[in-house]
């Protein structure tokens, strides 16, 4: 009993440090939010202020390059989650030494360093006459975020009991109708962490997307650029209203799930 005593300890101090190393520099980022100081720092405090709010809202710069990231991944999320589902689907039914080798060609874009990517992506369209800007984005994005939403989509369909997709064959469905009513329920979870792991890896990127975003400023490429010239904690106010924003839909989607799941144990 001393022994799991301290097995239970030793866990739980583990888990508090990993989420204390995890927290602090969020903390300190917001904290810089309220100093006012002329850099994003809370050492020396110079006392309380909500200017860098105002700041904040008064920077047009960094409200087009926001709209711009959301834009581009809410691009690189209608094109790569279908592209991404369906090369699970198709991995799922081949067999053989094929499988193998196909498996390494789709996943050969998520190995391959974001510089290349970018470069390689605006060389190609450049010889069709393309130019940089959020279509190109989306599209170099696109490469290896549809990997991602293939791996997960892929690791669902892995617990996949094909027997109750027969069963639907032979009693008279047609295939489009099993994938509606069986497989698609079944890959709504692995689809809706993928769209949001698409997301947020379309958001924050800036290897590839400085190659290829022409004249069209991301977020990520304007905060680099400005830290080139100076920060100012406006940045830090723009952060600590993403995460209350996060933190919002977090609580709001808990609370659903449980209300639906209370809903369903009192039926």
């Amino acid at each position: 009993m001393k022994s799991e005593s301290i097995m239970r300890f030793g866990v739980r101090f583990y888990i508090g440090i990993f989420f204390l190393y995890l927290f602090t520099p969020l903390i300190i980022m917001g904290l810089a939010t309220f100093n006012d100081s002329r850099f994003p720092t809370v050492s020396p405090w110079r006392g309380a202020t909500l200017k860098w709010f105002e700041a904040l809202s008064q920077d047009g710069a960094m409200w087009q390059a926001l709209w711009t990231s959301i834009l581009v991944a809410a691009g690189v999320l209608v094109v790569a989650v279908p592209i991404g589902i369906c090369c699970a689907l198709f991995l799922s039914t081949v067999q053989g030494k094929g499988k193998t080798f196909l498996y390494s060609l789709m996943m050969s874009p998520l190995l391959t360093p974001g510089v290349i990517v970018g470069i390689s992506t605006l060389i190609f369209w450049k010889g069709l006459s393309v130019s940089g800007g959020i279509f190109l984005t989306v599209v170099a994005q696109t490469t290896f975020i549809a990997a991602y939403v293939m791996l997960m989509v892929l690791a669902r369909l892995q617990r996949f009991d094909r027997t109750l997709e027969n069963a639907a064959l032979s009693l008279g469905a047609t295939q489009w109708q099993a994938f509606r009513r069986i497989l698609l329920p079944y890959l709504k979870p692995a689809i809706i962490s993928a769209a949001a792991i698409a997301f947020l890896q379309s958001f924050e990127n800036y290897n590839t997307t400085l190659f290829v975003k022409g004249y069209d400023t991301t977020l990520t490429v304007y905060i680099a650029s400005k830290v080139r010239t100076g920060l100012t904690p406006a940045v830090n106010a723009l952060g600590l209203v993403m995460i209350s924003v996060t933190i919002l839909l977090a609580v709001v989607y808990e609370w659903k799930r449980r209300k639906e799941a209370a809903s369903m144990n009192a039926s």
